[in-house]
């Protein structure tokens, strides 16, 4: 009896669960294979040892546990939007990042720049943790030292909700909140809050994650793009999303595009700060978007097109998610699928748009958003 190995990652046996794939690779090493005989990819196992490996596999979906908080990031739910959806448009898919521990896409990101400084070496136990943030990637930051045990000093600001900064010090994060000009994102603010990071940064056993340089981000959100892959069988035409550091659209996009190189990747940004596509930083009120620079991760040849969407017609948007699609998330959210429905009209029906809810909207519930 011949198994390749992708019939045993992908199907396992007929009564497998819809995401068996990811079950059955993360329960392989748990199961006992005598191999007989290798011939390229192909496995050849007897009979009785299949069924046994069938049996570990259930046992590990059905009894195991995750290890840590930190096992419970990603393996995120996908659904499709139906009420929101206008007449002869594509299909979209909305990824809800916010099942992650924090309510956050950013805990992707948190845990592959901890590990990565881990493994080089840059980060050792007793070290400190310094990062300048609008408030997701504290958290989820917080979140990853506060079960890894190390210490976290958070530059942030007062344009960012309440519930942002209140997490971050819940998960034990040291705070400096740098002022903002009426609770609003200026040009102005990010520099200054890079500069108090790097007065911090000058104290001995620290280690900078420096979200917007750092590489080891995008390893968190190359697994968010083969998830996707997963989940709708590689048919992905477009995936939509909003730019802060950039690092989740180009690590998403790293992945789709190895895939198919005809997918299209589609970025958002404010139209009151639109830098990416005309060079004009302005003020807004998305948290975590449009910084007022171009993000260095950014990469010209893993996007295929920038669109802007004004302030209120994310809000808005965000707000008719929670009353007609039963998903509650922030302004950032209803960017994207403002996006994301754009993308579906030009590309028509039989077509598969994908794009992110980043966060919940418990983390807005003193803003504007939903007062």
């Amino acid at each position: 009896m011949y198994l390749s190995f992708p019939l045993v990652r992908s199907l396992g046996f007929p009564f497998g669960p819809p995401n068996f794939g990811t079950m059955c690779r993360s329960a392989i090493p748990y199961c006992i294979i005598s191999i007989k005989k290798i011939v390229h990819t192909r496995v050849q196992i007897s009979y009785l040892l299949y069924l046994r490996a069938c049996l570990c596999v259930w046992r590990r979906v059905l009894l195991d546990f995750n290890r840590s908080a930190l096992e419970a990031i990603g393996d995120t739910p996908l659904v499709k939007l139906n009420r929101v959806i206008p007449g002869s448009a594509s299909d979209v898919y909305i990824k809800l990042e916010y099942c992650n521990p924090t309510g956050s896409y950013k805990d992707r990101m948190a845990v592959a720049m901890v590990e990565g400084a881990e493994r080089e070496g840059l980060l050792k136990p007793g070290y400190t943790i310094i990062e300048y943030t609008g408030g997701n990637t504290g958290s989820s930051l917080a979140f990853v030292c506060s079960v890894k045990g190390y210490k976290l000093k958070i530059v942030t600001t007062d344009a960012v909700s309440e519930e942002k900064r209140n997490t971050m010090k819940a998960f034990g994060a040291d705070l400096t909140i740098v002022p903002s000009n009426g609770g609003k994102v200026t040009p102005d603010l990010i520099p200054r809050m890079r500069a108090k990071v790097e007065e911090l940064g000058k104290e001995s056993n620290t280690y900078r994650t420096n979200q917007f340089y750092n590489r080891h981000a995008l390893r968190g959100y190359n697994r968010l793009g083969e998830e996707i892959l997963e989940q709708l069988d590689g048919k992905v035409d477009a995936f939509v999303v909003a730019v802060g550091t950039a690092g989740c659209a180009m690590g998403v996009a790293e992945t789709l595009k190895a895939r198919n190189p005809e997918t299209k990747v589609l970025l958002i940004e404010p139209a009151e700060s639109p830098v990416i596509s005309t060079g004009s930083p302005g003020t807004h009120d998305i948290e975590g978007i449009g910084l007022g620079f171009v993000p260095p991760l950014l990469r010209r040849e893993l996007y295929d097109k920038v669109l802007t969407v004004k302030e209120a017609d994310a809000k808005a948007m965000a707000r008719k998610l929670s009353l007609q699609e039963g998903i509650f998330a922030g302004t950032s959210t209803g960017a994207n699928v403002m996006g994301a429905l754009e993308a579906s009209k030009t590309l028509g029906t039989g077509r598969n748009v994908v794009t992110l809810a980043v966060d919940t909207g418990f983390k807005y519930l003193s803003t504007e958003l939903y007062r």
